[in-house]
């Protein structure tokens, strides 16, 4: 038993910057000694490798996970007065993208084990005005993508996957990212695949789609000075692109720390009768990008292992449905009991590609001892 105290953060990028330095500062350079700070070979080329790596036809490079959904949803055709179904549990960029391009945001409850969007309330959800569904691969667990995928098809909708925190997740035999109409990631500094700044990107094997992506995020033209719409702009800058080129290279080992330490923290948890710890799907690979153990005194336990130097998160504290900018649409906790009961329990972990052995370990024990 560790007895020695250990301070454990939810995530250690400089740990992370330290173990990459020499290639991330050579990458930096190279941006910087050839000014290649909007776009450039590496944007180009990060674009190339990151497609490559999921085994899709087009990676849009955007500024961020954010830019991504809109992007994505606006070259979708998503207009004023469209309904698009999302899940009541995410981080508010799943369901403010839909508002943005003035559709109406329309929830659904996730599933109580899974905690991604449920196939089996999703029909209940479509109108004769629902254009499409974004199901997210929540904490890096895969949505259920065929249950999903069918009931879009028989209602003609698109689907598209915000897998902002699933990098190299897989559903069944396959990446997410690969199976809907289009996908989107964030390459937010603290996920799985981080830039050292804001960073996002969307994929899809539709070759007309890419090229109307591509227009509107570079100011409705693909050419400089030839604007054939009104876009946007959300480009990739050059050094961010830079850093992920190396990190990619990592990322495949660092998913298998993740997996590895999460294995721990489920066989060493087990028996815990007051902790409720996530299940992972038979068809799913989780890459857990998040560890989120569902307590009934969750705000005990947060203060207790911040007490021993441990860090711990509430991802999310508020159900997407009940935040006060949803306030309008007059939602309840009995709409979306699922959500709701993991808005209220759920606390994350730390977990992490830098976590060592001795860290993990005393996560374990404080949390045996506590509870």
């Amino acid at each position: 038993m560790t007895t020695v105290k250990t301070e454990v953060p939810m995530g250690d990028l400089y740990a992370q910057y330290l173990g990459l330095k020499y290639e991330i500062d050579e990458a930096i350079s190279g941006v910087i000694s050839s000014s290649s700070f909007i776009r450039g070979p590496d944007v180009d080329a990060f674009e190339s490798e990151y497609s490559e790596l999921l085994g899709v036809n087009h990676c849009v490079s955007c500024a961020n996970g954010t830019d991504a959904l809109y992007v994505a949803m606006i070259s979708l055709g998503v207009k004023s007065g469209d309904e698009v179904v999302v899940p009541a549990m995410s981080w508010i960029s799943t369901s403010e993208t839909v508002s943005q391009t003035g559709a109406k945001v329309v929830f659904c409850d996730i599933d109580p084990i899974t905690h991604t969007l449920d196939p089996k309330r999703l029909e209940a959800c479509i109108t004769e005005k629902t254009v499409g569904v974004v199901p997210v691969h929540l904490y890096g667990h895969p949505a259920d993508l065929d249950p999903i995928v069918e009931i879009a098809e028989a209602h003609k909708l698109w689907v598209l996957e915000d897998a902002a925190q699933a990098h190299m997740a897989k559903y069944k035999s396959s990446f997410v990212g690969t199976l809907g109409d289009a996908a989107t990631f964030s390459f937010y500094p603290g996920k799985n695949l981080g830039a050292m700044g804001d960073a996002g990107a969307i994929v899809t094997n539709v070759d007309d789609l890419s090229a109307s992506m591509m227009k509107f995020a570079r100011h409705g033209g693909l050419k400089k000075g030839d604007h054939e719409i009104e876009g946007i702009n959300s480009r990739m800058d050059g050094l961010q692109a830079a850093i992920l080129r190396v990190k990619l290279r990592s990322l495949q080992s660092w998913t298998q720390k993740r997996q590895r330490l999460a294995a721990y923290y489920l066989e060493e948890l087990a028996e815990i009768p007051t902790a409720t710890l996530p299940t992972v799907a038979p068809w799913a690979e989780h890459v857990w990008h998040l560890f989120v153990v569902q307590f009934e005194e969750r705000e005990v336990v947060a203060g207790k292992l911040k007490e021993r130097g441990i860090a711990s998160s509430v991802n999310y504290p508020v159900a997407l449905p009940f935040l006060p900018c949803y306030k309008r649409l007059g939602h309840a906790p009995s709409d979306f009991p699922a959500a709701y009961h993991l808005s209220q329990h759920g606390l994350s972990l730390p977990l992490f590609a830098e976590m060592s052995d001795k860290q993990a370990e005393y996560v374990v024990d404080t949390l045996k001892t506590l509870c």
